[in-house]
């Protein structure tokens, strides 16, 4: 959106134009200026038409003069700015130094007056306790066109020596008023600087913004690898006190003089009429996702299982990364020949599968999971088990659909598998 006012970044004050900012810089020095998209308030009394530009100076005119009824109407005078309008020439009073002697072309002393500021700005001003000669300096030298404009340079020049002192300027400055200082380049020159000053300080803001979001975002980062440090090392304390309990169980049984115990005869097998009987509820049968996060699920695990038991535990951390890696393209050779099925279904060599192919038995089939993911899919083997073949009948859209979004979870989501 285009500005609609000018607003100085060292004392708040709006300004409607390139013109005014030029004399509010020349006559305070500030020379911080952007653009801002909240146009400069005006407020009309309907009683008098005299226009405010703030709610401080609708407060001062109603203390003053009693009336409280104004008309908003600032979207109606409101204008983007023209930062390439050419700049009104300074006038000789803006440009002089008040206070110092003064002299004519001839080299005598001109005559010092008071300069003229607001009359009603400067009744407001004593209205709020300001003495006379303290409000017309702040006026003039804060460019005589806002009360806030006026308070800030008082709140930033009360230690002056001079604060309490009359300004004078020389009388016949109205009569040179109209003598440019700036020639035509000079005045095009400010203005692009007004407009390059601008810009960069979005830039410098915008920079700002995205130094703190990269910040937040490291931060997060952060905290995501931490916990799922935190569970793999817990999985391994898991999985290492289960492989560490089978040899002291034994052990166990040796000292109490108890038989070695049967692998065939070590589980008592429950009985299931007796259980049927007990409870009446239904055994709702797994889903196919279900039955797919499983297979997703023991592969990753299983391959962990197998490392560790032909491994120690201290080599454990070293074969960390290269188990993953193996993992996850298992994973993505599986989304691989579900995705080719799915886009391409009358396509037999996407529905047929060699088991003995050397790069299927390297990725997929050595792992304890994957024929099982493919034959939940729809697949079936045939020949003697040397191929895995999905019949045209039995492709199922759904099911493909299912089983892609359980393994783009188990690659994209770091947790997958760890309970």
């Amino acid at each position: 959106m285009a500005g609609l006012s000018l607003r100085c970044g060292d004392c708040g004050t709006q300004l409607r134009s390139v013109e005014e900012a030029q004399a509010h810089a020349e006559a305070t020095n500030h020379a911080n200026f952007v653009e801002s998209t909240e146009a400069v308030l005006n407020l009309v009394c309907s009683d008098c038409g005299k226009p405010c530009r703030s709610q401080t100076e609708v407060d001062l005119h109603t203390k003053r003069t009693g009336h409280k009824e104004f008309a908003d109407k600032t979207a109606e005078a409101a204008k983007p700015i023209d930062l390439d309008a050419p700049l009104k020439p300074a006038s000789t009073e803006e440009a002089m130094d008040v206070d110092a002697p003064a002299s004519s072309a001839s080299g005598e002393p001109q005559e010092m007056v008071v300069p003229e500021v607001n009359k009603e700005m400067l009744a407001d001003l004593e209205a709020m306790g300001f003495a006379t000669a303290r409000a017309t300096r702040a006026l003039h030298f804060s460019g005589n066109s806002t009360i806030e404009g006026a308070i800030n340079w008082l709140s930033e020049h009360q230690e002056d020596a001079d604060i309490d002192e009359m300004p004078l300027v020389p009388a016949n400055s109205k009569t040179e008023a109209n003598k440019p200082n700036l020639t035509p380049e000079e005045m095009k020159i400010k203005a692009q600087e007004l407009r390059e000053r601008a810009r960069k300080k979005k830039e410098e803001e915008e920079r700002r913004m995205e130094r703190e979001r990269e910040k937040e975002r490291i931060r997060i980062g952060k905290e995501l690898l931490e916990a799922k440090r935190i569970e793999e090392q817990n999985e391994r304390k898991r999985l290492v006190s289960f492989l560490l309990f089978v040899p002291a169980h034994a052990e166990r049984r040796r000292k109490l003089g108890l038989p070695p115990e049967d692998p065939a005869t070590s589980k008592p097998s429950a009985a299931p009429p007796v259980e049927e009987k007990k409870s009446a509820l239904p055994i709702r049968p797994a889903t196919k996702a279900e039955r797919m996060r499983d297979c997703l699920r023991n592969l990753k695990q299983q391959n962990k299982m197998k490392r560790m038991r032909h491994g120690s535990y201290q080599d454990m951390s070293a074969h960390d990364l290269d188990d993953d890696a193996k993992v996850k393209r298992a994973f993505q050779t599986l989304l691989t020949y579900i995705g080719n099925v799915a886009k391409n279904p009358d396509e037999e060599k996407f529905r047929k599968i060699r088991l003995t192919n050397a790069t299927f038995q390297e990725r997929v089939g050595n792992l304890h999971g994957g024929i099982e993911f493919l034959e939940v899919c729809g697949f079936e083997k045939l020949e003697g088990n040397e191929f895995l073949f999905l019949p045209r009948d039995k492709v199922d859209k759904a099911i493909l659909n299912t089983a892609g979004a359980e393994l783009n979870s188990a690659i994209t989501n770091p947790f997958f598998g760890v309970l």
